[in-house]
């Protein structure tokens, strides 16, 4: 998946500063975090792979705008999850440790909002960008503005489409 990730990334990315960009997620846990603790693709490697399902999701003209929504959206869980191991009874009774995930966050700014200030200490992203990456979650944020949002900027309402098709259809068996 990662060098998938890469390919579409510097065959469409070609702003100012998306090298480095690069540079940091390839020295971040980007490409083995997983892409939730339990909802969807609870794994190594499920952010590297939802990022590039919501990718195959999004209908966008630009290819540089679809990259950089799809791809870069939920930077935001970079080192944001820790592996620990639970306690849990196997089918014959014994208790056992089994891996899992949960949450570490060290720089707490939100969801959406939070990949945009990353993504932007390397490059500048449209206002139309921002704002989609900003309100992807959707309803999930339960924000007022994410409906003024939508109704300003499609690309936000088409990155919001992607991401749950990606999550709730693609992933759902995986």
């Amino acid at each position: 998946m990662k060098e998938q990730f890469i390919k579409i990334y510097k065959e469409n990315i070609k702003r100012e500063g998306s090298e480095k960009l690069l540079e940091w997620l390839c020295d971040s846990d980007f490409f083995k975090a997983p892409a939730s603790t339990r909802y969807h693709l609870a794994c190594e490697g499920g952010l590297c792979e939802h990022s590039i399902n919501v990718y195959n999701n999004f209908e966008c003209e630009n290819p540089e705008t679809r990259a950089i929504c799809a791809l870069l959206h939920d930077v935001c869980k970079i080192n944001f999850y820790k592996s620990d191991f639970r306690n849990v009874k196997n089918a014959d009774g014994n208790w056992e440790k089994v891996p899992y995930y949960s949450i570490d966050e060290k720089f707490p700014f939100g969801h959406g909002e939070k990949s945009v200030f990353l993504i932007e200490r390397f490059m500048k992203l449209t206002i139309e960008e921002a704002v989609a990456i900003r309100f992807h979650m959707g309803e999930f944020e339960k924000d007022k503005a994410t409906s003024d949002a939508y109704n300003k900027y499609t690309l936000a309402v088409l990155l919001h489409i992607a991401d749950l098709k990606a999550t709730f259809i693609d992933e759902k068996t995986m």
